[in-house]
């Protein structure tokens, strides 16, 4: 089968290789829709902390917001997951551990990550093994498009959650990348009053398209009680902005990635008795955003700009957007091309 490996920094190419087996516990999926990350990016750069942590290493096959359809099944998977389509959680933990009993599999010490770490491969690519335990079964209504979202999805849902917002409050969400336009696109589905900072008017576009009246620069931003605040920029000066904007004794919701240690001054966080929440990864998120993608409450697909084929993928980690792109800030990959 093909597949994208990345042999070093800024070097990927696509080889032929072995197609996997399905092994105990593991089913074979081959590969509908795959979208590229921002890991994926640091990944293929060498720019990502688990490559000088050792957690990752070259060679590596990235991708881990995929979907596609079950086709062979290892030893002790029930067969009615055959021919089903599926899509999967990224975080695998050892399943034994505390953190795992408890629900918080994600935060496992061994954790393994699809595409990123521990040398699980990733989606970009013809055909992938994953643990059956990891599998989501996706409805007829969540086409390969929506199945690549889901797990963007459900961080942002996550990120969405823990803001804590009832219907009718303000919620400001930094950041109009993948994860901040789906973050608003579940917040308005709940009846929360959604609105966007981003960083030019250029970045606000597809956000009014998409019906966000509330788009705004920081120098036009209104000054209104904001009953929680999202991160989900990767600007490094921007959680401590979270703080300053969002009201006293509410919420501040981190899941944006700055490239370098962002400053924020605890004592404002204790000061305004503010909560912060840290979100890594979509895990408890992932059947609450294929719900809504099937009952149709959110419609994630104007965020794809483009789908490409297997070979184009190098250059899209490279920066590089298809020629036939439109606005929306995700890229997909159809391996079958």
């Amino acid at each position: 089968m093909r597949a994208l490996v990345l042999t070093g920094p800024r070097e990927a190419e696509v080889r032929e290789i072995e197609p996997p087996a399905a092994a105990a516990g593991e089913v074979v999926v081959d590969v509908e829709r795959v979208g590229v990350c921002g890991t994926d990016v640091e990944l293929f750069t060498g720019e990502m902390t688990y490559l000088h942590t050792g957690r990752s290493r070259y060679p590596l096959r990235p991708g881990h917001e995929w979907c596609g359809v079950v086709t062979a099944l290892g030893a002790g998977v029930a067969p009615e997951w055959l021919g089903r389509r599926v899509t999967g959680d990224t975080m695998l933990g050892c399943g034994h551990c505390d953190r795992c009993r408890a629900g918080r599999h994600h935060v496992c010490a061994e954790l393994a990550e699809i595409g990123i770490s521990r040398g699980r491969a990733g989606a970009l690519a013809e055909r992938l093994a994953v643990p059956v335990r990891a599998l989501h079964p996706l409805p007829d209504t969540v086409d390969p498009t929506l199945g690549a979202l889901v797990e963007p999805g459900g961080n942002a849902l996550r990120a969405v959650d823990a803001a804590g917002l009832r219907p009718g409050e303000r919620l400001l969400i930094l950041g109009t990348g993948t994860i901040g336009l789906l973050a608003a696109l579940f917040a308005r589905a709940r009846g929360i009053e959604t609105h966007l900072l981003g960083r030019d008017e250029e970045a606000l576009r597809l956000a009014r398209t998409l019906g966000f009246a509330g788009a705004w620069t920081r120098p036009s931003l209104p000054e209104l009680p904001w009953e929680a605040v999202i991160d989900a920029s990767n600007a490094p000066g921007l959680p401590a902005l979270a703080v300053d904007l969002v009201e006293p004794a509410r919420r501040v919701v981190y899941i944006g990635l700055a490239g370098t240690p962002s400053t924020l001054d605890t004592r404002d966080l204790l000061f305004k008795d503010v909560t912060a929440v840290g979100i890594l990864g979509g895990s408890a998120g992932l059947a609450g955003a294929i719900a809504a993608y099937a009952d149709g409450s959110v419609d994630a697909r104007p965020l794809v700009a483009a789908t490409a084929g297997l070979a184009g993928t190098a250059g899209i980690l490279a920066g590089r957007r298809p020629h036939d792109a439109g606005p929306g800030p995700k890229i997909h990959i159809d391996p079958r091309r």
